[in-house]
This record gives C-alpha cells, structure tokens and sequence, in this order.
C-alpha cells in the first residue's frame, strides 16, 4: 500500500513524466494485445512454428538500422513530434492486420509487423533519452524505477487480459484495441512538453569546435569507463537473456508439461519481479554501477538454479526474483547512461544502445532455437547461467584495469 502511494505521489510531482509514463502504459498493452492475437492467427492459419519464429525475426531487425536513426532525428525534430507522427502512422498499419483472413494473405501481416517494428524502433529511443528532460535529476533513478513497474504491468495485464479478450470476442477486436491504444497515446503525447523543444524544431545543430556528431560520441565513450562498460553490458548481456526468452515456453511446456497456462503463469511471475523491482532499486541511489554487476550476478545464479527446479511453483519464484535482479539492474544501468551523456546526444546514444541489444538478442534467440535441437533445455539454462556469471567477472575486471590507467595517468600529469 505505501510502495503504491510512494509511486503515484511521485507521478503526481513529475507531471511531464505522467504523461509519457501514460501514453507507454497504454501502448505497450495494446502491442501485448495485438501480439498474443496476431500469433493465435499464424498458428490458426498455418499451424507452423516456422511462421511464428519469422514474424517475431521481423520484430526485431527494424532495430539494427532504425533505432540509431530515431535517435538521430532528435537532433533536427520535436521529439513530441516524433513521438506523435509514430503513434499516428501506426493507427491505420494495426487495423492493417483486420485484412488478414487466409494464407494467402500472410504477406500483409509479415509487412504490417515488419512497418510496426519500425515504428517502434524510431518512437523508443527518442522517448527513453527525453526521460531526462521532464524529471527532477533527484527523482531519476525513482522515475527508471517506475519504468520497470511500468513493463511489469504491461506484462502482466496486457498478456492475461489480451489472451482473454483474443480467445473471447476474436484477434480481430484485439487489434482495433491496439489501434486505439495507439490513438489514445498519440492524444496524451500531444500534451507533452519537452524543456528543449524550441531549439530542436529550429533544426540547427552545432558540434563543438565543428567536429561531426559521431567524433564526438567517440571521443565521450573513449574518455568514459562507465559508458564503455555500458556498451559492453548491452553487447553481451542480450546473448543470454535471448537464451532465457526461449526457454520460457520450453520449460513451461516441455519441462513442467504446463502447457499455455505454464507460459502465462511464468510472465505473471516476470512481470511482478519487474513491478517489485522499484522498490529495490531506491537502495543503489549511490551504487549504480556496482548495482548492475550485483544484479547480473545473482541473475546467472539463479539461472542455474532455475535449470535444477523440481517444481512449478519454485520455478515462478525464481522467474520472480529474477525478475526482479533485472529490473534493478536495466534501472541503474539506465539512469547511469542518462547521467554519462550529453542532452543533445542522448537521442543518438540511446538508439545506439538499443540497436545493438536488439541485434544481438535476435542473434540469440535464433542460436538458442537451433542449440534445443543437440542440448536439453535445463543444460541450456544452466549454460546461460553461467554466462551472466562470468560476463560480470569481465565487467568488473575492465573496470578496474581501466579506473586504475585512468588513475594512473592523472596522477603522472
């Protein structure tokens, strides 16, 4: 009761935040809608897992070129205007999927989800790098906090209530809800100010001593270990967590012989470590960076606890407390990156960052797919474990090497 009143307090102080906290709230329900129908439709259509592994690839590629771009468009554009044009375009491409009755007519959801992803590459850089600018620099680990119950719950009540309103009244009327979900995010985007506005609808832009924007990001990541250690979290780290995405059904259906329900009732548990984690990370205020190392760690232990689990029940505790490590870490590891970086860069950066973990997540889950044919689920859990255990041994070992140089030539000059 007192960790909902701290939160809605502090919606209710940040009020340029509560809006966009709004608009991703409905958006990201709406997307769980019409993802839970569009694959209830490939599989009804086709009966071919083959289909759903495409359309969930073509989720993800848009990122690889698309989202440094979105980033990238903050520098000459409104990012209310970026946010509202993306929420728009995607009103009439989610009715799009209403069209989508045969097999023949496969090819227009491959397209519309391929435009979708799009979409959402350009609008999720540019909305997470003006998280900044609408909080108090106090409250900004609170506000990334709040991210993490804002996902939690788009996982929780957006699965459960989307797989009840597909199975119900049909996939069609989950996708006109995701279409006015779109709308009505558009309607409260419009509201949103951002403190910078002015100067980025003007277009101009100005590198420090004519230097070209991407110089600039070199030389800011090469003079910062903790921007460094960043980009190596978000290269390696996704490796894994594609491994722990797919075997998530793997272990609710083929392990625990749950079936659907097995894999609702494990992203319940995902989703409330995830709503919990906010009130974790209030605690790592002044350890963000050992947060994030902490956080990983104990996420590859219980990996490799989750891969010995007898029982259900004790597998959807471990899904929570990882969960829960997750969200603690992505929240340090977040307000750390918006900290580290430049306002006027932050766009780029962030869609930088993004870029790459969703290229190698798509790698991962693609490799995890295959590995299921020659390796048992557990001792690919197991592995992954392993894996988070031994990537923040490297991280921590970089970051001293390199604290200790930086150290050291500081003090030679």
């Amino acid at each position: 009761m007192l960790f909902g009143f701290s939160m809605l307090s502090l919606l209710q102080k940040e009020s340029g935040y509560r809006r966009i906290f709004i608009a991703g709230m409905v958006n990201g329900i709406g997307d769980r809608f019409s993802q839970i129908a569009m694959l209830s439709l490939i599989l009804s259509i086709t009966g071919s897992g083959l289909a759903v592994g495409l359309v969930l690839g073509l989720r993800v590629l848009p990122f690889l070129v698309l989202a440094p771009a979105g980033g990238l468009l903050t520098m000459h554009f409104s990012r209310r205007t970026i946010m509202l044009m993306t929420n728009l375009l995607r009103v009439p491409l989610a009715l799009s999927y209403l069209l989508v009755n045969h097999a023949d007519d496969l090819w227009i959801l491959y397209t519309v989800s391929t435009l979708l992803a799009c979409a959402e590459a350009l609008y999720a850089p540019v909305r997470k790098s003006g998280i900044p600018l609408l909080v108090q620099p106090g409250n900004l680990l609170r506000i990334n906090g709040l991210e993490q119950v804002m996902n939690g719950t788009v996982l929780i009540v957006g699965a459960l209530i989307g797989g009840i309103t597909s199975s119900m009244m049909g996939p069609q009327a989950a996708f006109i809800t995701n279409a006015l979900c779109f709308l009505t995010a558009a309607t409260v985007i419009r509201k949103i100010s951002f403190p910078s506005e002015r100067d980025a609808e003007s277009g101009e832009i100005s590198t420090e001593n004519g230097e070209s924007s991407a110089r600039v990001i070199w030389r800011l990541v090469r003079s910062s270990v903790v921007l460094q250690m960043i980009i190596l979290f978000e290269l390696w780290v996704p490796v894994i967590n594609g491994i722990d995405n797919v075997l998530i059904s793997v272990y609710a259906i083929e392990v625990f012989a749950l079936g659907d329900w097995g894999v609702g009732m494990f992203y319940a548990a995902l989703g409330t470590g995830l709503v919990l984690s906010s009130w974790c990370s209030r605690y790592f205020q002044h350890w963000l960076l050992p947060g994030v190392i902490v956080c990983l760690l104990l996420e590859g232990g219980l990996l490799m606890l989750l891969s010995t689990a007898a029982q259900p029940w004790l597998a959807s505790l471990i899904y929570v407390l990882l969960a829960l490590m997750s969200g603690v870490g992505n929240t340090c590891l977040d307000t750390l990156l918006m900290r580290e970086t430049p306002e006027k860069y932050r766009g780029l950066i962030f869609g930088l960052v993004t870029a790459c973990s969703s290229c190698m997540l798509g790698l991962s889950m693609f490799g995890a797919g295959l590995l299921l044919e020659v390796v048992e689920p557990r001792e690919l859990g197991f592995a992954g474990g392993l894996g988070f255990a031994a990537i923040a041994v490297l991280l921590t070992s970089y970051g001293w090497i390199r604290a200790r140089g930086v150290f050291k030539n500081r003090r030679t000059t």
